[in-house]
């Protein structure tokens, strides 16, 4: 998921140096949007985790 994030922030960043306002700011809400998700669900596994009293993985 975050490798996508990251994808369409490229792809943003490119539109916008070439001069595609819209489809660069298409491509910023959908990063943000994959990155927000990315950060929740990463904060409910290592909830889940720490609540099972397992030690992380090294």
């Amino acid at each position: 998921m975050l490798r996508w994030a990251v994808t369409f922030l490229v792809i943003a960043l490119v539109a916008g140096v070439l001069g595609f306002s819209g489809i660069a700011a298409g491509a910023v809400d959908i990063a943000r949007i994959l990155f927000i998700v990315f950060i929740a669900l990463f904060l409910i596994a290592g909830t889940i985790h720490a609540l099972k009293g397992r030690a992380p993985p090294i």
